[in-house]
């Protein structure tokens, strides 16, 4: 065994593992860190990756032989050949002063990659004072009902045939939020249903694809989704109706939880906190 779980357990202010993302902390020991390194000498999927629904190889992979993990901190690096390519450190322990030798290894790799990217992940509590980045929040289907939405949602393929050619347009004008990529996925019948509401016969928003896969320790998690709504289209509830969807049809189908990730700050993250979801900390991404 690699990892010290003494050592590395009081690190863990958010539940964050590298090229997994955010885990139920349930889910947090030191065998899910210990299946990251073995799969790096692989170069394929963990049976409980989320990524592994779309197929292909996996493309992150953690740099095993460059991990730095003492008493006070610990340092994994992943590596990416997505796009230019990057290196990411994600920087566990306490201390700020981490970060900035988390950074000078972060472009060390990058430069013996030859990747163009360099950064630092740093997880932070959900106590943290002016959070940057991402929140991580956990909506738990265990303890209250997720009643159905009074409203236009309905799956895509429910929709009017016109309605659902409308789908494509939609697709294209929302693809930075990755509606174009979920739609080619469609195509290809590669994935769970996709709920879309519509104004005037159009689609204007959507979330999906809903499937519910288990996770680490075998408890049932509903995968995360793309969510967006068309601008013109916001400000009328929704986005909110969309999402309230999703969490009925993820509760309905045997989801135990699904994590969810939000800008701090953005509409998303607002809509979540609203709904009453549990804040379980935050990922900070610094550039090196």
């Amino acid at each position: 065994m690699f990892f010290r779980w003494d050592w590395l357990r009081p690190q863990l202010t958010a539940p964050i593992v590298p090229a997994l993302g955010p885990v139920h902390p349930d889910a947090l020991t030191v065998d899910i860190f210990e299946d990251v390194l073995r799969a790096a000498d692989t170069g394929g999927f963990l049976p409980y990756d989320k990524d592994r629904r779309w197929g292909g190889e996996k493309d992150e992979r953690v740099l095993r032989e460059e991990v730095v993990h003492e008493p006070e901190r610990t340092f994994i690096p992943t590596l990416t050949r997505r796009g230019h390519g990057s290196v990411k450190v994600f920087a566990y322990g306490p201390p700020d002063s981490f970060v900035e030798e988390a950074a000078e290894l972060a472009a060390k790799l990058a430069a013996v990659h030859d990747v163009a990217g360099a950064r630092v992940v740093r997880p932070l509590g959900p106590t943290t004072t002016h959070p940057h980045g991402t929140r991580i929040q956990l909506k738990d289907f265990t303890t209250d009902p997720c009643p159905a939405p009074d409203g236009p949602i309905r799956p895509v393929t429910s929709w009017p045939a016109t309605v659902q050619e409308t789908f494509a347009s939609f697709a294209r004008d929302m693809a930075t939020d990755g509606l174009a990529f979920l739609h080619a996925r469609m195509q290809a019948d590669q994935c769970g249903p996709v709920l879309a509401t519509a104004v005037a016969d159009r689609i204007v928003g959507a979330i999906g694809p809903m499937e519910v896969r288990p996770d680490a320790i075998g408890r049932p998690q509903l995968m995360p989704q793309y969510f967006a709504v068309l601008p013109e289209a916001r400000g009328q509830g929704l986005g909110r109706l969309l999402w309230r969807a999703a969490m009925h049809w993820g509760q309905r189908h045997g989801a135990a939880y699904q994590l969810l990730q939000t800008k701090v700050g953005g509409p998303s993250d607002a809509l979540c906190r609203s709904e009453g979801l549990t804040s379980l900390g935050f990922s900070h991404t610094i550039h090196a």
